[in-house]
């Protein structure tokens, strides 16, 4: 099991800017598939972005391409959300999972797929 703890949330107007973290209590992230997932009131949870173990691949939703941007501190151990241009539909609790590169074929995973969750960080974004 891979513990993970979110931070960076908080109130952000429209158009501003938000870094979220995941620290992962991990000897490498080189044997992970890590993903920042969102869930709001109501709706069920989707992935935002993911990024793959040794390789890096990076994929997000369509709705916050060019706008947010994953990374990853190996030594840290440690994945970053950079969200940028942020939208009052970017509201939502986020989380981070993870979850061994074997039981990901590719895309964001499922949320169902994701093994380790952190308890998640609330992002609002409001005028």
């Amino acid at each position: 099991q891979v513990q993970l703890v979110e931070s960076g949330g908080g109130l952000v107007q429209p158009g501003g800017s938000l870094r979220l973290s995941c620290a992962a209590s991990t000897s490498t992230l080189d044997d992970y598939v890590i993903g920042w997932y969102r869930q709001a009131p109501g709706k069920e949870r989707e992935g935002v972005s993911s990024i793959s173990g040794r390789v890096g691949t990076i994929y997000y939703r369509d709705s916050v391409k060019d706008r947010f941007t994953i990374s990853r501190d190996g030594a840290k151990k440690t994945v970053y959300l950079q969200m940028n241009n942020l939208k009052p539909e970017d509201t939502a609790v986020y989380y981070c999972g993870a979850t061994p590169s074997w039981r990901v074929v590719g895309g964001i995973p499922n949320y169902k797929i994701m093994r380790d969750w952190g308890k998640g960080t609330l992002v609002t974004v409001s005028s």
